[in-house]
């Protein structure tokens, strides 16, 4: 936080993206960046919940199953409490994206995170990355690989930040956010990941 919004890293990545599309958030509205990645990946990653919650359902009733249902529920419990978390300070915390600055061809000017912010402004919720957490929030695959099948915990751990590096890049490509709103969406969900494992799934493992 301290390199990115305190010595302007934040800035230095999107005045890049900003230049590289020719002035303008070229790729706001565009097709791949905000129909396939940003609508699209929403609604994949719905329907993955929805089946190992049906499939975690379904091992209750099978004797090998159950050893693992216990770590798919604190899984599944992981994933939409780090949503919710993020969603949870992003409304809380009025922060405006790239695209509403006058520095990217907005009307705001930039108003840090722990900065007073002018009255009559609007109650813009861009801090933290709402988007990218339904993808980082999946980093909790992890521990659960750790207990079920150690050999693939680092695949997990890879899907989760893959997902959610996919879901935080086309939204700094569209003007949605810094990278700052990106990496404390990651943070918010590794620390949840950790503390449901720690607190659910008991011993600890490496």
């Amino acid at each position: 936080m301290l390199l990115l919004q305190g010595l302007g890293g934040d800035f230095l990545v999107a005045d890049t993206l900003y230049a590289l599309e020719g002035g303008r958030w070229a790729l706001q509205e565009h097709w791949l960046t905000r129909d396939w990645i940003h609508d699209g990946g929403k609604r994949v990653v719905l329907a993955l919940w929805l089946l190992l919650a049906l499939g975690t359902v379904g091992l209750g009733w099978h004797p090998r199953g159950r050893a693992v249902r216990r770590p798919l529920l604190v899984l599944l419990a992981s994933v939409l409490a780090s949503v919710g978390l993020v969603a949870a300070i992003k409304y809380g915390l009025p922060m405006d994206c790239p695209w509403s600055l006058e520095r990217y061809g907005g009307t705001l000017p930039y108003t840090g995170l722990f900065e007073l912010r002018p009255a009559g402004f609007p109650h813009n919720a861009c801090f933290p990355a709402a988007h990218a957490s339904a993808g980082f929030a999946w980093v909790a695959l992890y521990p659960f690989l750790a207990r079920v099948a150690p050999r693939w915990r680092a695949w997990g751990l890879a899907a989760g930040l893959g997902l959610g590096g996919l879901f935080a890049a086309a939204q700094e490509l569209r003007g949605a956010h810094f990278l700052s709103h990106d990496l404390s969406s990651l943070v918010l969900c590794l620390a949840v990941a950790v503390a449901f494992d720690r607190l659910f799934n008991g011993r600890r493992v490496a």
